[in-house]
């Protein structure tokens, strides 16, 4: 059985296709490959030929271009919408966003300030209650179709966005409040789009946490959410869209400094970060 595709991108080689033992150099980068449809993307990947390093694929960064966005949808799962509504004093704006036929849709990084696997995520020091969020990101085209997929952390305090829904911006776009990796999935290689999600919360090397759900208990598909996103905002590089979250702590827990939060998505493998803190008080 022959190896998926793994698109890496490494900070000594560039953009990387991994195959089983096989790297390969991809010679032009993620935006201008995104520029492309899926089928001539597909084409210009099956022409790598340059080898580089077996370790290249291991050293690497988030997987986006600096110039490219994120952009992510919140209240996509029940446990997301209850989640919500018991760290806010308008409970019912939570609820009615999830029924609503427009989701909820705001950027949330530019790809520049993305955290890749093992670097650090951020709690703010202004807040007091801080979760990680375990989310499939998709890497949409300039066509607005489905290259393929990527783990996504959402890092939120629940304490600013509890306070105020205006907040939002402050609660989830911070310094590396956002984490990609470690590799990109084609769409070609996934035969069916229903990903089995877990989150590990590890603290001086004990578990405090962890939580499963699957992306088939999602409200919205995610075809649904990038043509939102389409409607009225051309990505032209492409982006990627973060698919909202369905395991979110209980009320009685916040991450702490020094804490790991590993995101294992099947087939799409495993984000692990540390966490610091970030910003004044």
């Amino acid at each position: 059985m022959k190896s998926p595709v793994h698109i890496y991108k490494s900070k000594s080689d560039g953009w990387i296709i991994n195959q089983g033992e096989e790297n390969k150099s991809l010679d032009i980068s993620l935006s201008q490959l995104l520029q492309l449809n899926i089928e001539d993307a597909r084409k210009h990947i099956s022409k790598a030929s340059k080898e580089v390093s077996p370790i290249a694929h291991r050293d690497h960064l988030a997987p986006i271009d600096d110039n490219q966005e994120v952009w992510a949808c919140g209240v996509t799962y029940l446990r997301s919408k209850v989640g919500r509504m018991e760290e806010s004093d308008l409970p019912d704006l939570y609820s009615r966003v999830y029924d609503a036929a427009r989701p909820e849709i705001f950027f949330k990084s530019s790809g520049w300030r993305a955290v890749g696997n093992k670097e650090a995520v951020g709690i703010r020091a202004d807040s007091g209650w801080d979760v990680p969020e375990g989310e499939v990101g998709l890497v949409v085209n300039a066509h607005g179709e489905i290259f393929g997929y990527v783990i996504g952390n959402d890092m939120s305090s629940r304490s600013i966005e509890g306070e105020n829904a205006l907040y939002l911006p402050q609660a989830k776009c911070y310094e590396k409040s956002c984490a990609l990796g470690p590799y990109i999935v084609p769409a070609w290689e996934i035969d069916e789009a229903v990903f089995p999600i877990k989150v590990s919360i590890k603290r001086d090397g004990s578990e405090v946490f962890t939580g499963e759900t699957s992306s088939g208990q999602m409200k919205r598909n995610f075809p649904e959410l990038v043509e939102w996103l389409f409607k009225t905002l051309p990505m032209p590089e492409g982006a990627i869209v973060l698919t909202g979250t369905g395991v979110v702590p209980d009320s009685s827990f916040t991450l702490n400094i020094g804490d790991v939060v590993d995101i294992s998505i099947q087939s799409l493998g495993t984000l692990s970060n540390h966490v610091v803190s970030v910003g004044s008080k």
